[in-house]
């Protein structure tokens, strides 16, 4: 007999604290392939949403000029990411 499935939950980073915001858990099954399994794929979908990069943009105060310098460079590199994409 197979174990049941569990699932590992980490909730999505607010992005302010004090704000009463509705966010989706992220959630993996851990099946019959372990939990190591199952990290990696949690790493993944975190990685795609963006909550790695949030994590490492909140470990440092920045200040507004950089703030907003590196707000344009994230604006140019998803405009390129977007370009880059096929068009439909």
């Amino acid at each position: 007999m197979h174990p049941p499935e569990q699932s590992v939950i980490c909730p999505s980073l607010v992005a302010n604290p004090t704000e009463s915001v509705q966010c989706k858990p992220l959630e993996v099954a851990v099946g019959d392939k372990g939990i190591e399994r199952a990290i990696k794929h949690l790493k993944r979908k975190m990685a795609g949403e963006g909550i790695l990069r949030e994590l490492k943009r909140r470990r440092h105060y920045l200040k507004p000029s950089i703030k907003k310098r590196k707000k344009i460079a994230e604006a140019a590199r998803r405009r390129r990411k977007r370009d880059r994409a096929p068009l439909m």
